[in-house]
């Protein structure tokens, strides 16, 4: 087994992705998603970190985040997935209990672990941010990206509220780039 490296020496944007155990679609439900992204939004908060855009689907996640100070993204990351882990077992005991019955109790909710990508210019944060949005378009969920709500798309396109806000680092803004999603 390969030792993963997290490159967070400097305060660079990361674009983080990671997945549901075995791809399994325990984001599905609108609940689960609604969790992910409440936990993103209380996690950052409590870092100080900022969110420049998400996407939650049926199986896993993309979060283009920013943080103060350097070596956060790893305990943000670890800490994020196991309060949403806790919360979506409960979640899926309580309001699915013939799905989660066919589960195996020990079975985590998420992949182990996640992948982190530094971002440097902005030509690659709107790459990433393009690619993100598009995920539900590619999947046939919706036909343009400010249709599926669980996505910061409707915050560039429409500047509306995404349960998480928007915002960039210091020094840093974007302006009317991505109109065309």
């Amino acid at each position: 087994m390969t030792n993963r490296r997290v490159y967070d020496e400097e305060k660079h944007i990361h674009f983080v992705t990671f997945s549901c155990y075995k791809r399994r679609k325990y984001l599905q439900p609108d609940q689960a998603k609604r969790i992910v992204i409440g936990h993103l939004g209380s996690r950052l908060n409590q870092e100080e970190g900022l969110c420049q855009g998400f996407v939650v689907m049926p199986d896993h996640v993309h979060a283009v985040v920013w943080f103060p100070e350097t070596h956060q993204l790893s305990p943000f990351m670890n800490k994020w997935k196991d309060q949403t882990s806790h919360q979506l077992k409960e979640l899926f005991r309580t309001q699915f209990p013939n799905y989660w019955s066919h589960m195996e109790d020990p079975d985590p909710i998420w992949q182990p672990r996640y992948y982190g990508f530094n971002i440097w210019t902005q030509r690659k944060i709107e790459e990433k941010l393009e690619y993100m949005h598009l995920n539900p378009v590619r999947a046939g969920f919706v036909e343009r990206t400010v249709q599926w709500p669980w996505s910061s798309a409707r915050w560039y396109v429409d500047r509306k509220t995404v349960g998480v806000p928007i915002r960039w680092p210091p020094g840093m803004e974007v302006e009317d780039v991505f109109d065309v999603w």
